[in-house]
């Protein structure tokens, strides 16, 4: 059992909160069952996985399944797995993972996209990767001065996503959007002061939802590209939605127009 902080696994393992240090070793911080449970069921390889006596009493099946998929298992103090954790509780197991195992190649035809500007927040990120996932986006364009697909949080905030959802950080999101809307991709962006609401338009064709944070919005770069401009109506007591929950209602849209617009 690993007992102290200066072990060097356990020195480089908490390291890896430090974006620098996770792209200097190729490496992401994998934390908590539900999270490694869902690796298990992606079938994807794990580098280490570190974990407490207690936690591997409780889950004895997840425990048998990372076996077989990481390179390395340690069995740690449950005083150093806390130590070693950015959870403020950890549940008694975390994991590295290589960040290419993260990677999901982009499909060669888009049918729906999103498009992140400014996106800070990783638990806004994480949740809006978990919703793209269960709504049928085929990728994930984020910009660069956004928080990173493989931040611990976004990963535990993603339940799993991050292991099927294509995600690519983009150091010119101006030129992807525009390369899709070449392809004939519907540009719709979301502005407080568009003319037209969301349920307004037609969403069932291909598209790339445009998305920026609740305080600066979109640039005025990206709103000069869009083809369709959409609001969410507000009450005047509300400035503005979290951006999480403007994409969902967005892409749920979209699902129920896919749906009555079939005939029965």
């Amino acid at each position: 059992m690993l007992t102290s902080l200066n072990n060097p696994l356990i020195k480089e393992i908490r390291k890896l909160r430090q974006s620098k240090v996770r792209e200097q070793l190729g490496l992401s911080l994998l934390e908590g069952t539900k999270l490694l449970e869902s690796a298990c069921l992606a079938n994807c390889p794990i580098e280490t996985v570190c974990y407490t006596l207690t936690w591997q009493e409780k889950n004895p099946q997840t425990w048998l399944s990372l076996a077989k998929l990481a390179q390395r298992l340690e069995l740690v103090d449950s005083d150093l797995l806390d130590a070693m954790a950015t959870t403020v509780n950890p549940d008694g197991v975390l994991a590295t993972i290589k960040k290419t195992r993260l990677v999901r190649p982009i499909p060669e035809h888009l049918q729906l996209g999103l498009i992140l500007e400014h996106i800070q927040d990783p638990g806004n990120l994480g949740t809006i990767m978990r919703t793209a996932l269960a709504t049928g986006v085929d990728c994930i364009f984020l910009g660069k001065n956004s928080a990173s697909f493989d931040q611990p949080k976004v990963l535990r905030s993603s339940v799993g996503a991050c292991f099927q959802l294509a995600c690519k950080i983009c150091t010119d999101i101006v030129e992807i959007v525009k390369s899709y809307q070449a392809q004939g991709l519907q540009i719709i962006a979301t502005l407080p002061d568009a003319e037209k609401t969301y349920w307004e338009i037609d969403l069932i064709q291909p598209s790339l939802f445009l998305l920026g944070n609740e305080a600066s919005g979109l640039s005025q770069e990206l709103r000069q590209l869009a083809d369709q401009s959409v609001r969410l109506p507000l009450k005047p007591a509300v400035e503005s939605l979290n951006v999480a929950v403007t994409c969902a209602v967005l892409l749920y849209e979209r699902q129920r127009q896919i749906k009555y617009s079939q005939k029965p």
